[in-house]
């Protein structure tokens, strides 16, 4: 029988589970409480518990927990890729970036990815499966302790597509946000995806009031299925359409991703019909410049292209900014890492 993993749970299926197994209701709180703010790895380091209460847990509970099989530190600036390794033998990818208000991690919600995006690395061997909301907790965790800190905002726009992965990672959420655990800010947490229509819908019923970003890449269905072959299910129409919706429910910013791809989509059509569509949508554009992967053999827009981009959206109301490229001496970008390191296997 495969054990339950209490980091997986919620505050108050722990207090639920405690008592079916006989114990004080406050036991369960008190071992969520010391999981999560202690980020402990085993049942037997909770110490608040009895020894033999944790003796009687190990027998059908755990504690799931990933590790650290790598680390690389940029010599550039203070970015830090981790590889873990999960308990089945998968392997996964993190990074954390210094920046001047903290320190942010951009992490995994899936074993690979199946969503195709032609320049993504992350998706080239496909979805291996989901991580639980446990392994992800798991990354946040190694990377606190590791850097003997708290980080200042959590990114899930590392491999895999999180609304594919909804139910874990909405628990996830949850779990990170309880204020008997981390107590982390919502408003701290971005979810990147590259727009499943019906997900965005249910995750603006949540009213979770994270930052949802939209990988966007082109304005122009046609050139976006292309590009990233989820456009060929759901239209740009219909995605800016459950982007308004979530900006109803949540009064949330939208954050639309565009990676610039010299003559692919850094034209001056693409900037002009990108201008009219987010036209009076509450959003901001961060431009990204190309990460160069083997299978994808175009490379990033040319300077001034970025730069135009950038003060035209301006000059139009649209908040617009180019995001600073971190790690590039330590192949930082999505999936990069772990092909490397399986193909060196």
């Amino acid at each position: 029988m495969q054990k339950i993993d209490f980091k997986s749970l919620s505050l108050e299926e722990m207090k639920q589970l405690f008592l079916k197994i006989g114990e004080k209701e406050y036991r369960g709180e008190q071992t969520f409480n010391f999981i999560h703010k202690n980020m402990v790895d085993s049942i037997s380091k909770i110490t608040v518990l009895p020894k033999d209460t944790r003796d009687k847990l190990e027998k059908n509970y755990t504690i799931g927990n990933i590790s650290v099989l790598e680390r690389y530190d940029s010599k550039i600036d203070d970015t830090k890729k981790y590889l873990f390794l999960l308990e089945d033998g998968n392997i996964i990818e993190s990074v954390a970036m210094k920046y001047s208000y903290g320190t942010s991690a951009c992490i995994s919600t899936q074993v690979g990815c199946k969503m195709g995006c032609v320049f993504c690395a992350s998706t080239k061997e496909g979805l291996v499966r989901n991580l639980t909301s446990s392994e992800i907790l798991s990354e946040v965790y190694n990377i606190q302790k590791d850097l003997n800190l708290k980080l200042s905002n959590i990114v899930l726009m590392g491999s895999g597509e999180p609304l594919d992965n909804y139910d874990n990672v909405i628990n996830f959420l949850k779990l990170l946000h309880d204020e008997k655990g981390q107590n982390f800010g919502y408003r701290n947490i971005t979810l990147s995806t590259c727009g499943l229509v019906p997900k965005i819908y249910k995750l603006a019923d949540e009213k979770i009031p994270i930052t949802l970003s939209i990988s966007l890449h082109s304005p122009f269905d046609e050139d976006r299925k292309r590009m990233m072959p989820i456009g060929k299910k759901y239209r740009v129409e219909e995605i800016l359409k459950a982007c308004y919706y979530y900006v109803e429910k949540t009064n949330r910013r939208i954050t639309f991703e565009y990676t610039l791809i010299n003559g692919e989509n850094d034209r001056r059509e693409d900037l002009e019909e990108l201008a009219r569509i987010l036209g009076g949508l509450l959003c901001h554009v961060n431009l990204i410049c190309l990460n160069p992967i083997e299978e994808f053999n175009k490379t990033k827009a040319k300077e001034d292209k970025i730069q135009e981009f950038k003060n035209r959206l301006n000059q139009k109301g649209i908040s617009t900014t180019i995001r600073r490229e971190m790690g590039s001496d330590i192949n930082a970008a999505c999936g990069q890492l772990r092909r490397k390191y399986i193909k060196g296997l």
